[in-house]
């Protein structure tokens, strides 16, 4: 069977969008609709004749209608294959009539939930027969049109307009994909809110996870790959794949990796001073605060001008005119920030080819939540990396103590090294990046590559030293041995911030205490790999 014609329709949603107008196109195809509840009622109200499912069923609905379509009077009418002689008999046999048009949408359990519903409201929007519904409808879609999405019926009422009242074949097998679809990502949601919220299971025997498409991209890290932007189903956050693409070209993979880069170390400064960030390659290249943002944009470019040439730049505060224009200065990528002003906006709307993301919020650094990495033959599942250390968790375990300042530079530091590639080494000053190394086999290496671009910067913009002299240097993990923290002190640190732990950490203690560092223990180390 290619072209099925529809006699009868079930409709049950609980979004009525759209349903009245849809409820007028199927009478006007003379279809005989059915309906239950709510629904019904709507179609009652848009002056349309409906059968009451208690009707057809021969059973009132009962049991705070929990039970109304579970049904054979239903189920028969779905899954009876339409040419097999033996269906056609067991229909005629026990009085059900068929059913060729199935219009579901289920409970909205997800919002339930969004909303902070009690357990007991939020088991009653677990939908049961409608998932049944889709469910039969589809796998009979040789002889059944499902639609569960009203974003489908302009489409669904298109194609009885063209064919006489009827659907055909290729239209029904995409409906019922994207059925299947639908009742894979409601039962996850159920399962991960079961799991996660309901029974505090960070991993679950089975982890289910659901994404809805929101874009093809242009191709994914290199040309030769395909690529694709998904969303995921149920309550989340706000992040960069929410953003507002407010001018330029379409964003790639690479770009949206190294936003998110950008936007979440940015975030780890959401309640401080003006603050930005520029990213190349995932690896922040300057981090930088200051009383104003165009002075914290400037302060993070001096860190490394060289590869902040075609970066991302994220902003913890609305862009104003200035920044922009001094953003303008040099080939930028993307721009992302809470908001941006018309001045800026105008500024901006010069540079055609550079995206301007606005986010209206910035992610909350604290936020749970699970990293999930594919590896040949499974995934590696963990907890986002949400920890933070604090002035009071520090251990101070050379002979000087660090001044104040210094704790503040550590910190600073240390925030940053959190969102750099290990091994990671970053040296900082009065809230600025003074240079960073990422990346390296090596954290001695990292920590001479550092220090190399602050002597750069330093030649570059005629400084007398490089902001390494008096800075804080962070390392991401421990020092195996001792010539890492040689080279920052060669570079002019005076304290360090490491989360200790090494075997060696009496001889990296005393080569400090040697050099007269003040160094504190983190005890929490910060790998990104």
């Amino acid at each position: 069977m290619t072209t099925m014609k529809i006699k009868r329709a079930l409709l049950s949603v609980s979004d009525k969008a759209g349903l009245s107008e849809l409820g007028a196109a199927l009478a006007r195809h003379g279809v005989e609709l059915v309906s239950t509840g709510g629904t019904a009622k709507a179609l009652r109200d848009a002056g349309l004749a409906v059968m009451d499912i208690s009707d057809l069923t021969g059973f009132p609905e009962m049991m705070d209608g929990r039970v109304k379509t579970l049904h054979p009077k239903v189920h028969g009418g779905l899954l009876a294959v339409r040419d097999n002689p033996e269906h056609v008999a067991s229909m005629t046999e026990h009085e059900i009539g068929a059913i060729d048009l199935v219009v579901v949408n289920l409970y909205p359990f997800a919002q339930t939930v969004a909303k902070g519903a009690d357990r007991d409201e939020i088991i009653e929007n677990i939908d049961i027969g409608g998932p049944s519904m889709v469910r039969s409808a589809a796998k009979n879609h040789a002889s059944v049109a499902i639609v569960t999405d009203p974003a489908d019926y302009a489409e669904l009422i298109a194609a009885m307009d063209g064919n006489d009242g009827a659907t055909d074949y290729d239209f029904r097998r995409r409906l019922a994909a994207k059925a299947y679809s639908a009742t894979a990502a409601y039962d996850a949601m159920i399962s991960q809110w079961f799991a996660f919220a309901d029974q505090q299971q960070m991993f679950p025997d089975m982890l289910a996870v659901t994404a809805k498409k929101q874009e093809e991209l242009r191709y994914g890290e290199n040309p030769h790959q395909k690529a694709a932007l998904y969303i995921p189903n149920g309550p989340h956050g706000t992040g960069i794949a929410q953003a507002e693409q407010v001018q330029g070209k379409e964003l790639s993979y690479n770009n949206y990796n190294d936003a998110d880069a950008a936007l979440e170390l940015v975030s780890e400064f959401r309640n401080g001073p003006p603050t930005v960030v520029i990213v190349k390659h995932a690896n922040p290249c300057g981090v930088a605060t200051g009383a104003t943002l165009i002075e914290a944009y400037q302060n993070a470019m001096e860190c490394d001008s060289v590869s902040a040439f075609g970066g991302i730049i994220a902003c913890n505060r609305p862009l104003d005119g200035p920044t922009a224009e001094a953003i303008s200065g040099i080939f930028t990528e993307v721009v992302a920030a809470p908001g941006a002003d018309d001045a800026a906006r105008a500024v901006f709307a010069k540079k055609k080819n550079l995206r301007l993301l606005i986010t209206g919020d910035l992610p909350d650094p604290a936020r749970g939540g699970l990293n999930i990495k594919n590896i040949a033959g499974g995934y590696l599942v963990q907890s986002r990396d949400n920890g933070t250390v604090t002035r009071e968790m520090l251990k101070v375990v050379t002979k000087r103590q660090p001044s104040a300042q210094e704790l503040d530079d550590c910190l600073f530091a240390w925030t940053v090294a959190k969102h750099t590639k290990s091994n990671a080494i970053v040296y900082a000053k009065d809230g600025v990046t003074a240079g960073i190394g990422a990346g390296q086999m090596n954290r001695r290496d990292s920590a001479r590559i550092a220090a190399i671009k602050a002597k750069e910067a330093a030649e570059t913009y005629g400084w007398a030293a490089p902001k390494t002299l008096g800075s804080a240097v962070a390392s991401d993990a421990f020092f195996p041995f001792a010539d890492g923290l040689l080279a920052a002190v060669e570079a002019g640190a005076t304290s360090v911030i490491q989360p200790g732990g090494s075997m060696r950490d009496d001889e990296v203690i005393a080569a400090a205490d040697e050099a007269g560092l003040a160094m504190v223990f983190t005890g929490m180390r910060h790998f990104r790999h």
